[in-house]
């Protein structure tokens, strides 16, 4: 039996292409250790080590790590428990899948 329940990840480009195209720093995200909510803009960031680390400015935990190359980046969100991103009221909205 094959599943056909699902699309492959290709189909993702365009969504994400649309989320990474406004301003992150007005994104409001949740640290996973302590609950606070706030913008992203609200971080506090650590340009110390190989790449920029954005630590919760309530518990300084780490919630955010941006890593560049010439031609690559590396986005880890894993103290991020959501990331709201506020989008423009012009944009048309997808219907569902």
């Amino acid at each position: 039996m094959t599943d056909t329940s699902y699309l492959d990840g290709n189909m993702l480009d365009g969504p994400l292409r649309e989320l990474f195209a406004v301003d992150l720093s007005v994104a409001a995200g949740r640290c996973e250790h302590c609950g606070t909510i706030g913008p992203m803009a609200g971080l506090r960031v650590y340009p110390h080590a190989p790449g920029l680390v954005g630590r919760c400015p309530n518990c300084a935990e780490v919630m955010l790590r941006l890593v560049r190359s010439p031609d690559h980046a590396w986005l880890d969100l894993r103290g991020a428990t959501f990331l709201r991103v506020p989008m423009p009221p012009d944009q048309p909205h997808p219907g569902p899948l």
